[in-house]
């Protein structure tokens, strides 16, 4: 299924074919290409080069970690993600380790790392749908955790299945047109909401 953005300006091939589906295929992800995203991940920049955030990874074939996952996600969550073939949960480190100052950018790396996994994960053929719907504490105590990390988002990541394949909710939403906001809704000049064109 053609999923490409219709962009008003040129921009990457691969950003214009990344796109979160709900629906994945039963087909794994081989572990080179997971070690592939990992890596992706970690040339991601980030503030005083601190890399504060942690990935930590189950796949299907690992029955017991990939539930123990999946119980980290809210139901809503849970109800379509169970079929993707990989979980990742997203931690973030929120203080410096060089002087435990705290790291007002470590989401926002984090966020940055997590966009490196989508551009590789799409030049692969796979398809990462990122959730902020998790159960931060649950995580915190089955994974063990330290308190100054946070457990922040989810991803799930595989091959998109076949729209038709899918029970109707989520074929409909699989189907629906992508849609984003104009640039003069969020590219300002000279003032806020002022747009720069």
């Amino acid at each position: 299924m053609n999923k490409e953005a219709s962009s008003d300006h040129p921009i990457h091939e691969l950003i214009r074919k990344r796109w979160s589906p709900y629906g994945f295929d039963e087909r794994s992800v081989s572990k080179q290409d997971i070690d592939a995203l990992m890596e992706a991940a970690r040339w991601a920049p980030s503030s005083y080069n601190e890399q504060p955030w942690s990935f930590i990874v189950a796949t299907r074939d690992d029955g017991e970690r990939f539930d123990q996952l999946l119980s980290c996600l809210v139901d809503a969550n849970q109800a379509w993600a169970k079929a993707a073939p990989v979980l990742v949960l997203c931690c973030t480190r929120l203080k410096f380790s060089r002087n435990g100052k705290p790291n007002a950018a470590a989401t926002h790396d984090l966020g940055l790392a997590a966009g490196n996994i989508c551009f590789e994960a799409t030049a692969r053929g796979l398809s990462v749908h990122q959730m902020i719907g998790i159960h931060s504490d649950k995580a915190r105590e089955v994974f063990e955790v330290p308190e100054d990390i946070q457990p922040l988002t989810a991803m799930a990541i595989g091959y998109a299945a076949d729209p038709e394949s899918l029970p109707e909710e989520l074929k409909q939403r699989d189907q629906a047109t992508r849609q984003r906001k104009p640039l003069s809704e969020f590219v300002f000049s000279g003032k806020w909401g002022h747009p720069a064109n």
